[in-house]
């Protein structure tokens, strides 16, 4: 029998409903952990997480029997069940319902995980709506802004 092989990167975007600042310093390296086990067992292994106190970057490995919205769905969901248990102050914790996935080559993936390692620099001087727009635009994906905030 033939192998069904793939070697398919995702950078995938998320932020908290609304942009709350929940994501303290605190809770990052752990929820980081999370994902990143959440990811294994997906066979979706993370290259690099990294977040801010509003959002989410993640660069994975998409396992060739999964589909995207399955890991993203198991991402946000196992997450937020977790993040809630770790604090009363996380009892309102909500993911935003929608998620931006671009797609990177493997020669790609130094370049695109120094970008996420260095999201603190980047925010300095953009805000995530601003970066979030700008990687639709750079990936030409037809948008209307009505629906990409929550």
């Amino acid at each position: 029998m033939p192998q069904s092989l793939a070697n398919i990167y995702i950078h995938l975007i998320f932020s908290t409903k609304q942009r709350a600042p929940f994501l303290t310093e605190d809770i990052r390296p752990d929820l980081h952990a999370y994902m990143a086990k959440i990811l294994a067992n997906l066979k979706s292994p993370a290259v690099l997480i990294n977040s801010e106190n509003d959002h989410f970057h993640i660069l994975f490995n998409m396992g060739r029997t999964v589909s995207l919205a399955q890991v993203v769905e198991d991402v946000k969901k196992s997450s937020s069940k977790w993040i809630k248990t770790q604090s009363p102050k996380f009892e309102t914790f909500a993911w935003q319902a929608g998620y931006g996935a671009f797609s990177v080559s493997h020669s790609n993936v130094p370049t695109v995980s120094t970008y996420i390692r260095d999201q603190k620099e980047h925010h300095r001087t953009k805000s995530f709506q601003e970066e979030f727009l700008a990687f639709l635009r750079k990936h030409n994906i037809v948008y209307d802004e009505r629906y990409v905030w929550d």
